[in-house]
């Protein structure tokens, strides 16, 4: 049988990172390539108490089909915390939920994008969203970073040159992958170029409750009195990842068709997560919660820093973030990164190669990201170590 598939899928790659990690799936591989919270931030006690009660107290509503749109008690208390405590969401803005930020990104991609229409991104971005944006047919345009985000004046050249642009995606906080923060200044710089050239933006914020140092800087959504923004949040980073439960903030009208196409594509979020979520938020010490994690991220970041500092800091540079999970560390010109990140899972760490991030992955790279929520203090150190050898 020969199979023919469909265009948006038959120009896709297997991933670069998959690829090279294979060799570093087994136990006793250090995981500074992956991107998940650490074990120790999952409220299980609470969410395993919280699931009894639901279960016994009102299991129709956590075991039914849902509407679309999502838990109204969730989506009420998720307006009412983003307008008190960010100033997020206008008159004209409505909320859902969603399958985790990723579904979100994918609607918002599906019901504005037509295939070969533009999509300008930072580069480099999240592997997940890139790919996402790829399956739909849409074109991708990388714009560089600098040290504090998006680099403006490239931007605003691709906006007067690049046909059909459609939307400008952007993670203004601890990005991934570089874990930079755009600053208030770019932010602002963004938003006006967005609303001088008539482009959405896709924000893109599933850090933004990891800031363990400095102050929180205003999303653009804040800014949005035009309804150019989609802002997209996630539990996946202070709950749990694994609930699935994500959430959109998006001009009424366009959340009207992202909803009509999350319906074509999982009906409904699962509601016992959703609910869950809820009683997360309304009946425990939800900010108690996220100051404790900051207090890991902090102490975790640190000691990841401290360590690269001592044993590597004349031989790479590398990010200093203000929250998050993520490092970028780039190697000197003469070393070659895909080698370094290859030699380094045959000693027993895993680090992800920089070009996996980049809108074209043929263009040169020397930096690859590491990970500090997932390995261990032990971990961490011994890592390290091992990258210094390498």
């Amino acid at each position: 049988m020969d199979y023919v598939f469909s265009n948006r899928v038959a120009s896709l790659q297997p991933s670069i990172i998959r690829e090279i990690l294979k060799a570093s799936s087994g136990q006793n591989v250090i995981p500074f390539s992956a991107g998940n919270p650490a074990a120790e931030t999952f409220p299980v006690e609470v969410i395993s108490s919280f699931t009894q009660e639901i279960l016994t107290q009102d299991p129709v509503a956590a075991l039914q089909y849902g509407v679309t749109e999502g838990y109204s008690p969730l989506r009420e208390t998720l307006k009412v915390q983003l307008k008190e405590r960010f100033d997020m969401g206008q008159p004209q803005d409505d909320l859902f939920i969603v399958s985790g930020a990723q579904q979100g990104i994918e609607l918002a991609c599906k019901v504005l994008c037509n295939e070969g229409d533009t999509i300008i991104c930072e580069s480099p971005s999240f592997i997940g969203s890139l790919n996402s944006f790829r399956s739909s047919g849409a074109r991708l345009v990388g714009v560089p970073m600098e040290s504090d985000g998006i680099h403006i004046e490239m931007l605003e050249q691709a906006l007067k040159t690049e046909k059909n642009v459609k939307l400008i995606y952007l993670i203004p906080s601890f990005q991934n992958p570089t874990g930079m923060t755009t600053s208030l200044e770019k932010r602002k710089a963004v938003y006006a170029l967005a609303k001088k050239y008539g482009v959405m933006i896709l924000e893109d914020n599933p850090y933004g409750e990891l800031r363990f140092k400095g102050t929180d800087v205003p999303t653009i959504k804040s800014m949005d009195d035009e309804g150019l923004v989609i802002y997209v949040g996630s539990f996946s980073k202070v709950l749990s990842p694994g609930l699935r439960v994500g959430f959109v903030l998006a001009p009424a009208e366009v959340m009207q068709k992202m909803v009509v196409a999350k319906q074509g594509e999982d009906v409904h979020s699962a509601m016992l997560p959703q609910i869950l979520a809820h009683k997360f938020m309304t009946e425990y010490d939800y900010q108690g919660h996220i100051e404790r994690i900051r207090d890991i991220y902090r102490r975790k970041c640190g000691l990841m820093t401290e360590h690269l500092e001592k044993l590597m800091g004349d031989s790479i540079t590398y990010t200093n973030p203000d929250g998050g999970l993520f490092l970028w560390c780039s190697l000197p010109d003469n070393v070659p990164m895909l080698e370094y990140c290859k030699t380094a899972a045959a000693k027993g760490v895993a680090v992800v190669p920089g070009t996996a991030f980049l809108v074209q992955e043929n263009e040169p790279c020397n930096s690859f990201r590491i990970n500090f929520s997932t390995p261990s203090d032990e971990q961490i150190v011994k890592g390290i170590e091992i990258l210094s050898t390498v």
